[in-house]
């Protein structure tokens, strides 16, 4: 087995859908020591070949996690504008029953960045079972409109949340997302991290001085990190 094995395969989807099945992508660790596993999904103007997704799923199958992340049906297709949300939710599910099969018996995170990140939230909220949730970029409002939060669903979440937020990000007053961390995941272990100086695609400016890879690094660490307490984190709930 290479250093670290990537397979592709297709997920079948059920209808209605854009595409009878969709590529997804499987990120394996050398050493498989049954670690909690990852489903993502991909923002709204991107696919799975999203480079923040890319270095996620290296960098976390390095430390042992495997990670599988999928298209969506409209961007499989060659589409730009999302899917309805019913749409998304069962592209997602499909996935995650892939990502179950291709993973074997182990606890299973769910996330994404952006839109994936706000449906995996939503799939949570409904009962879909998972260990936890890791939201990458949360879309909290729409740019320019903080009045519009997408939190109406957070007081249903029963697993930990790891939020990864740049403090330069347009969809994402943290002051906001704090005030409703506060009120709405006072019950649930709902963690922040804020990545300095980068917007919604984790980008930064050469000002700040830090490279890109510097600050994918931070994220794999910080998400790495948050993995390895899930096995422990699961058993305690049962």
């Amino acid at each position: 087995m290479s250093p670290l094995e990537t397979r592709r395969l297709r997920v079948p989807l059920r209808p209605p859908q854009a595409v009878a099945n969709t590529s997804a992508v499987l990120w394996c660790p050398r050493d498989d020591t049954g670690r909690a596993g990852l489903v993502l999904g991909h923002g709204a103007g991107t696919d799975l070949s999203d480079p923040v997704l890319l270095a996620v799923g290296r960098g976390l199958a390095d430390r042992g996690h495997p990670v599988l992340s999928f298209n969506f049906s409209y961007a499989e297709a060659g589409r730009k504008p999302p899917d309805p949300p019913a749409r998304l939710e069962s592209a997602f599910r499909d996935a995650i029953a892939a990502g179950r099969e291709a993973m074997g018996d182990r606890a299973i995170v769910l996330g994404g960045r952006s839109m994936g990140g706000r449906i995996a939230s939503h799939l949570a909220a409904q009962g879909e079972p998972c260990a936890g949730l890791v939201l990458l970029a949360y879309p909290l409002h729409a740019a320019r409109r903080p009045d519009r939060l997408r939190t109406g669903h957070w007081g249903d979440l029963r697993v930990p949340v790891l939020f990864l937020q740049g403090d330069r990000d347009p969809l994402c007053d943290l002051d906001l997302l704090e005030r409703e961390r506060a009120a709405r995941l006072a019950d649930t272990d709902a963690r922040v991290h804020v990545v300095a100086g980068a917007d919604h695609a984790f980008a930064v400016r050469k000002k700040d001085g830090r490279s890109p890879g510097v600050v994918l690094e931070e994220i794999v660490a910080a998400m790495g990190e948050w993995l390895d307490e899930v096995p422990a984190r699961a058993r305690e709930a049962l």
